[in-house]
């Protein structure tokens, strides 16, 4: 093939060849998003990786597994899930306790966790709430957060624990078009 030729095929496909190449290097560089979006997030960064599941128990008197349990490390930075309010910052049966009311009803809960909010506090997803520490029970790492979510009861329903990796909605990959 003689590429010197202008227009000929072989400029053609050098041409077409350095196009996708510039084309993939913009797609590169473009912004690429799976972080979560709306009202909640993770209450660990970066993304753990779920230890237990919850396991909603068929009656709220028989057992079960209310939350669900991420793993971490002991000392981690332990975040609000979303925006809302500190209502226990304590123990529970010897266990380091937050939680946190948030509109529309919702309650979070994190254990075991050295609490470094006070009740009363008001504050927004991703705010430090405190340390996770190690001993959480039925945890196979050196620490994990039990973390759980429940509706509170009002008007002419009872109180419901729901599964909080339901609050999450992570954004689908997308590449953006190139101009």
């Amino acid at each position: 093939m003689n590429v010197s030729r202008a227009g000929g095929p072989g400029r053609r496909l050098v041409s077409i060849v350095v196009g996708v190449i510039a084309l993939l290097g913009v797609v590169a560089e473009q912004p690429v998003s799976a972080a979560p979006h709306g009202e909640f997030s993770w209450p660990l960064q970066p993304r753990p990786a779920v230890e237990r599941r919850f396991d909603k128990p068929a009656q709220d008197w028989l057992p079960g597994h209310r939350g669900v349990d991420l793993v971490g490390t002991p000392g981690q930075a332990v975040l609000a899930a979303g925006d809302g309010i500190v209502v226990f910052a304590g123990k529970v049966a010897d266990k380091p306790v937050v939680s946190i009311d948030h509109p529309g009803g919702l309650r979070t809960t994190y254990e075991p966790v050295r609490a470094e909010v006070s009740v009363g506090l008001r504050v927004g997803r991703g705010t430090r709430i405190g340390i996770l520490e190690s001993g959480h029970e039925g945890c196979g790492a050196a620490a994990c957060l039990h973390w759980g979510a429940r509706r509170e009861a009002g008007g002419h329903s009872r109180r419901e624990y729901i599964d909080p990796l339901g609050l999450l909605h992570p954004t689908p990959l997308r590449l953006k078009p190139v101009i």
